[in-house]
């Protein structure tokens, strides 16, 4: 079944200047028993397996490890605010402005697998839509960030709570039904790709919530076990 088991590639190298790197990766391995770590590289970096809920737990540890850090060093820019004033006299009015919009801001942040997202995307729209919030999604791989953006105001507080939550309980149902099956194309010419992706377009009318990701080298098939197996078995007779 897809999507209970992902990967990720996690960057600790923020946390370089204030802590051990090794002692950090220990204190989340007893934080996430049941995430799977590689061993950490030079960079900083740091392969995770795991389930999203495990990796969520994860993410909100480091969090609030960076919390401290980022308030460390909000106390350092104060105590430089002087000169760093002279610098700020020569920018342009509009970087004042984007800075001023930034502030009255809320920003939330959710990952989710990119074959929900994009599935997420294409049958329940709504769920990237409401009043006085702008939702964005930024694809890196298996993982998409989403970023959930509303007013600082109360009103603001509470739109941008009631996205997270939507799209946060649509993740964890599709996360529970949804099926990925990947069609390799057998003719690497173009005009063969083209061929069977036309041929996976025309079946796709007979299975109205498959969604078809098209690649280079193969065709991604996501929906729930029924239709992805039905639509595969199909393509292959």
């Amino acid at each position: 079944q897809a999507f209970l088991w992902v990967s990720s590639t996690l960057n600790v190298a923020v946390f370089r200047d204030h802590l051990a790197l090794e002692d950090l990766v220990e204190e989340m391995k007893q934080q996430s028993p049941d995430l799977s770590f590689g061993p950490l590289q030079r960079d900083g970096q740091i392969a995770v397996q795991g389930s999203f809920p495990a990796l969520r737990v994860l993410r909100d540890f480091l969090l609030l490890k960076a919390k401290p850090l980022s308030e460390e060093d909000k106390r350092e820019r104060k105590c430089h605010q002087r000169p760093r004033r002279k610098l700020q006299e020569h920018r342009g009015a509009a970087e004042t402005r984007n800075s001023t919009w930034d502030a009255q801001r809320e920003k939330r942040v959710l990952v989710l697998d990119t074959d929900i997202y994009h599935y997420m995307k294409c049958f329940h729209p709504k769920a990237f839509q409401g009043n006085d919030v702008v939702i964005s999604g930024v694809t890196d791989g298996d993982i998409t960030t989403v970023c959930i953006e509303s007013a600082g105001s109360k009103a603001g507080t509470i739109q941008g709570l009631k996205a997270k939550k939507m799209i946060e309980d649509y993740s964890v149902e599709l996360q529970k039904i949804l099926w990925k099956e990947r069609i390799c194309f057998k003719e690497p010419s173009r005009a063969g790709k083209q061929r069977h992706r036309q041929l996976c377009e025309k079946l796709k009318a007979r299975y109205p919530r498959v969604l078809l990701i098209p690649y280079d080298t193969h065709l991604d098939v996501v929906g729930t076990s029924a239709d992805v197996l039905g639509f595969t078995e199909e393509v292959k007779r």
